[in-house]
């Protein structure tokens, strides 16, 4: 019986994943749920099946069609799934699940990251980014809201510090919404804003201070209502 099982075992195979993907899932917000569908495809492609059905998917998760549905849809809208197209040698069309895109970022984290001693890498200032929000808010962030921030990230290209600025400006003027904090943004991203002395410049050009004018404590930046303009 136990040799039956080592055979089994042997025969079975490993499923090979980097270790990199352990230590970065979830500073790209992944969840463990999601972090197991990741898994579980990957050891379906190690099979030779390279698209599995959401039938094979959630029976393997313990989870229902729908879930799996709801997870696959999740993570090709923040770009770490993607499904592709082949022609084999018969000429017969297929799909297949690619990972490609998530080990992109993974490499991308890993070649970027910041490593002298003391500082922070740039994953733990994003991941440190959500928290403030968090924080701020006074909940957890939903999955859109995680997926507007990240797009001002990636997308917009904003910096980590030029978003917690365009926070601090919406915690001041008390309109704490990712709405005001977008108005914000589109408004700095148009006049070119990269920096803290840049957003400062650009909050001058469009006010000036007057007795009226509130100014915040850091950086003497006037409070404006961006959803007005």
């Amino acid at each position: 019986m136990k040799q039956e099982a080592l055979r089994l075992w042997i025969e079975q195979g490993n499923v090979v994943i980097s270790q990199l993907f352990f230590k970065h899932y979830a500073k790209l917000h992944i969840t463990d749920q999601e972090a197991m569908l990741l898994l579980h495809i990957q050891s379906f492609q190690e099979e030779g099946i390279t698209f599995p059905t959401h039938f094979e998917l959630a029976e393997r998760l313990g989870v229902t069609m729908q879930d799996v549905s709801s997870l696959v849809q999740s993570l090709m809208k923040r770009n770490l799934v993607s499904i592709d197209s082949q022609t084999d040698a018969k000429g017969v069309f297929h799909e297949m699940y690619s990972l490609l895109p998530l080990w992109e970022k993974i490499m991308y984290m890993t070649e970027y990251e910041v490593s002298e001693e003391g500082e922070q890498t740039i994953a733990e200032r994003e991941g440190m980014l959500y928290q403030m929000f968090e924080q701020e808010f006074g909940r957890l962030l939903s999955p859109l809201e995680s997926e507007m921030i990240g797009a001002w990230l990636d997308e917009d290209e904003h910096s980590v510090e030029v978003i917690e600025a365009a926070l601090r400006e919406a915690v001041l003027a008390q309109k704490l919404s990712l709405k005001y904090i977008n108005a914000i943004l589109n408004e700095w991203k148009r006049k070119n804003v990269k920096s803290l002395k840049d957003v400062e410049k650009a909050a001058y050009s469009y006010t000036s201070p007057t007795p009226q004018t509130k100014l915040t404590p850091s950086n003497n930046v006037p409070l404006y209502n961006w959803l007005e303009d």
